[in-house]
């Protein structure tokens, strides 16, 4: 049943948020608490414990019996402990008590959680610190109401072990860097820049009692096996389309619980599968906006299951039709309200727009491979550099109009830039249409659209923490190397004008504005000197080399040793993941197809038989047979080499890389060659004998 809701009066009802914090704390410790938050000055942990007790009591009126603090280790999901609020009890009647000390430190077992080496299993201490620039929440569950303190986790020799923590120290450096350069434009107003971000989340929904019949979707989160369905997204009906009532009931529940969390979700469709959707948020600041998509992705998940459905966040679940994407917009603003990334009417005219424009064209260049390795993930490699994702190749889409702006400026001046206009659509009843400077591209990987970028590669399941600290470190990085030329400059106009040209004419390779997806580009990408890293195994050495360790000291963001750690923990995953599919792989093939396509079989040898003894014709079953024959064969050979390969991969000792190597090389290579004699004898067997969902149902029966 439909339940109507009141935007504005639910909207951020469970975050201790700025209304909450006036009405709550007394005036000098929020003003203390918000010069930490605004102006990013150090806690007075003497205003800890008011703090503390003023959002217990808070919690508490609402429900609340326990807190935890929430964060975020390097296992691609969220971690949390549940305390009560539970003093020692005096004389028999409880106590609820939550101290400045709780909230601003909890403990954790460091050595549980992914290190690269960090910690060594006996060395257990972790922290978790309070991070108070993203607001704690509550959540209510059928486990009551728990008051979620968002933190950042470090081990106890001082690493990051989370992927809050080079967030936050990106977006100081971005920030410092970008300030030097507004001061040179004469902004004196200005004492910070945030960085905004919004991603766009795309996931499927199917329905929950055939998701318990598909080991490979409940172990792995794709299919590992799958002929193809009779109709897939070929006709274009799907995108865009009348949304469900089942499906509409599901995203009205995910909207009132993301409301209520302070979650602006304002965009929601069908994407381009069948089953496939999308939800969309308003921009927040870098932080809050990689907190707010983590919460999105749990509660996608929490909540398909009250409506009979499973969420599926992995890139490739299905082959053959569209994967899961999530597209990360990202832009810079200051908190005097001006937009660093909006080019205005006159963009030609607008020194500091091209300015901050041309110093990403030159991060994105420069340290292409590292933020190539910052979309990388197992299920990625599935879906990037197909048809329905951005190539593997990084380049920028700027438009007709900055490119035309640009080739002006390489070649003198820039004196004009191309307009709009309006459109006449050819119906009288119709309103013109503003037509926009520059169409886009959906296969750039890396677009401006207006005034800010749509980074298009990251994983579905993935955070956005790894795109954004790579993207403000490598622009602060850019930003230092600007301000110190043009704080020297005698004739700061001209600077400008020569910085911009001389940057863009050595940069402008990275500039691609075509179709993404054809050959004839990557043959061009090649000859420009572009990386064209097509797996995660490639792409995770860019975090180790010279170049990415000097950036990221340089601006304190990761260090050599978490730098190594991090690269470490990705070939694990990736070894762990392709392990973990490979075993499911064979735990179907020989648990579930094989003894239903030697029943079947046996059926039908017994129907020929019975069709001999009368004398009838039996060439149809003979060829039946014949071909299921043929490809239990080759399925039969194709379990027992990935059954040997699977076991050498775990025999191997050595590096991570090598293992993983091979994982990339054999293992994967061996479950191709398994799928494919199993895809064919699914269109052989009975549907009714087949064991488990098929493609048809999975993705139509919603």
């Amino acid at each position: 049943m439909y339940e109507k809701v009141s935007i504005p009066e639910i909207f951020g009802m469970n975050v201790f948020n700025d209304h909450m914090m006036r009405e709550h704390l007394p005036k000098p410790v929020y003003q203390e608490l918000k010069k930490t938050i605004e102006r990013g000055e150090m806690l007075n942990s003497s205003i800890a414990d008011i703090i503390a007790n003023a959002m217990k009591d808070w919690a508490i009126e609402r429900g609340a019996t326990h807190y935890t603090h929430w964060f975020q280790p390097m296992t691609g999901i969220t971690a949390e402990k549940h305390d009560a609020f539970l003093a020692p009890p005096t004389n028999g009647r409880a106590i609820m008590e939550f101290s400045g000390k709780e909230l601003i430190k909890g403990e954790s077992d460091a050595s549980s959680f992914p290190s690269g080496g960090l910690r060594a299993t006996f060395e257990a201490r972790g922290y978790t610190a309070w991070d108070c620039t993203s607001p704690a929440f509550l959540r209510e569950d059928a486990g009551g109401v728990t008051l979620y303190i968002p933190t950042a986790f470090c081990s106890y020799t001082g690493e990051s072990l989370d992927k809050k923590t080079p967030l936050l120290r990106s977006m100081e450096a971005v920030s410092k860097q970008a300030m030097r350069i507004l001061r040179l434009f004469g902004n004196t107003t200005a004492k910070k820049i945030t960085v905004y971000a919004g991603a766009e989340q795309e996931y499927f929904l199917i329905d929950r009692e055939l998701y318990k019949q598909r080991k490979d979707l409940i172990f792995a989160g794709r299919t590992l096996f799958g002929a193809a369905p009779p109709k897939g997204q070929e006709l274009d009906d799907h995108y865009f389309g009348n949304i469900k009532e089942r499906v509409a009931c599901f995203m009205h529940e995910l909207n009132v619980e993301l409301w209520k969390l302070g979650v602006s979700a304002k965009t929601q469709h069908n994407e381009v599968a069948p089953a496939q959707h999308e939800l969309a948020p308003i921009f927040s600041d870098c932080n809050t906006a990689t907190d707010h998509n983590q919460l999105i992705m749990e509660a996608m998940k929490r909540i398909a299951s009250h409506h009979g459905m499973a969420c599926l966040l992995h890139e490739k679940p299905f082959a053959g039709v569209n994967g899961s994407g999530k597209h990360n917009n990202w832009s810079l603003g200051t908190d005097d309200g001006q937009n660093l990334l909006d080019p205005g009417k006159t963009p030609h005219e607008n020194a500091q727009f091209l300015v901050f424009l041309t110093a990403i064209i030159k991060g994105v260049d420069k340290y292409a491979d590292i933020l190539r390795l910052a979309a990388a993930s197992p299920g990625n490699d599935h879906r990037l550099g197909s048809s329905e994702a951005p190539p593997a190749v990084i380049s920028i889409f700027l438009g007709d109009q900055l490119v035309d702006i640009f080739d002006q400026i390489e070649h003198g001046e820039a004196t004009s830039s191309i307009q709009g206009g309006k459109m006449r659509v050819g119906v009288n009843t119709l309103p013109y249409l503003k037509r926009d400077a520059t169409d886009r591209n959906r296969t750039s990987p890396f677009a401006f659209t207006g005034n800010k970028f749509e980074f298009r590669m990251p994983p579905s399941s993935g955070s956005i923490s790894g795109p954004n600290f790579v993207l403000n470190t490598i622009v602060a990085d850019v930003l230092e190397e600007f301000a110190d030329h043009l704080e020297k400059a005698e004739d700061f106009n001209q600077a400008v004008h020569d910085l911009i040209r001389d940057t863009y004419i050595a940069h402008k390779r990275i500039i691609f504005d075509g179709n993404g997806y054809s050959k004839e580009w990557r043959m061009e990408a090649e000859r420009r000197g572009l990386p064209n890293i097509t797996n995660t195994v490639d792409a995770i050495p860019a975090l180790v080399t010279d170049k990415a360790i000097q950036l990221f000291e340089k601006h304190h963001v990761l260090n050599r040793l978490e730098l190594h750690s991090r690269a470490e923990i990705n070939y694990e995953a990736y070894i762990k993941q392709i392990n973990i599919e490979a075993k499911t792989m064979i735990d179907i093939a020989s648990k579930q197809i094989r003894p239903a396509v030697i029943k079947y079989a046996g059926s039908v040898a017994q129907s020929m038989a019975a069709m001999k003894a009368v004398g009838g014709d039996t060439s149809v079953e003979e060829e039946l047979l014949r071909q299921i024959n043929e490809n239990m064969k080759l399925f039969h050979e194709g379990l027992k080499y990935l059954e040997e390969v699977e076991g050498q991969a775990q025999l191997l000792q050595g590096s991570s890389r090598s293992q993983a190597v091979f994982c990339r090389d054999y293992v994967l290579a061996a479950m191709e060659k398994l799928r494919e004699p199993a895809d064919k004898l699914e269109m052989l067997v009975d549907e009714e004998v087949w064991p488990f969902p098929t493609y048809a149902e999975l993705l139509y029966n919603i």
